[in-house]
């Protein structure tokens, strides 16, 4: 049988992101994510959990300012200090709100360096934040996302993914595809 979660950060679109736990677990969904809970209060977020029987399956680390076309930051190494605030961050939340893994949206390779350069800062910064999410109990997962649904995003096929996994060598780094 197919487990399938509910993603409110694209579903139920129709009504503010506060009913949307109720609209998910009406529709008989069980677990949800959505893209960042940061915005909101942690104890508010538990509230809308509890009282819908929901829990929460994953949530993205800060991936710096979405509104203006960031898409992660982990790849940036103007920004390493950023990320790791945001892996701090990560960790409270996801262990506040029981939820087991985290999305690092490795972001858009800055035109200003190479690609060499953009691998080594995100295998630098997937090597601390894989150790201090796994310190919280939480698992840290990346994702491979093709560069026609978010053009010049840094970590876009999967042969790429396995070979940063390796580099960084933890337990606690795992490969999503959704």
């Amino acid at each position: 049988m197919v487990k399938l979660d509910a993603n409110l950060s694209m579903m139920f679109n129709e009504v503010p992101f506060e009913d949307r736990f109720y609209s998910a677990a009406k529709m008989g969904f069980r677990g949800v994510e959505y893209l960042f809970p940061y915005d909101y209060k942690k104890d508010d977020l538990k509230m809308l959990l509890k009282e819908n029987k929901l829990t929460q399956v994953l949530h993205n680390l800060p991936a710096g300012d979405w509104d203006s076309g960031d898409r992660g930051i982990a790849c940036d190494p103007s920004r390493v200090e950023e990320f790791k605030k945001g892996v701090e961050l990560a960790a409270d939340y996801a262990s506040d709100l029981s939820c087991p893994q985290v999305n690092c949206l490795t972001g858009i390779k800055p035109p200003s360096i190479t690609d060499e350069e953009a691998r080594e800062t995100l295998v630098s910064n997937l090597k601390y934040a894989a150790p201090v999410l796994k310190k919280a109990g939480v698992k840290l997962i990346i994702e491979s996302i093709n560069t026609k649904d978010i053009p010049g995003f840094f970590l876009n096929n999967t042969n790429q993914a396995v070979s940063i996994i390796k580099d960084v060598n933890s337990d606690n780094l795992m490969l999503q595809h959704d």
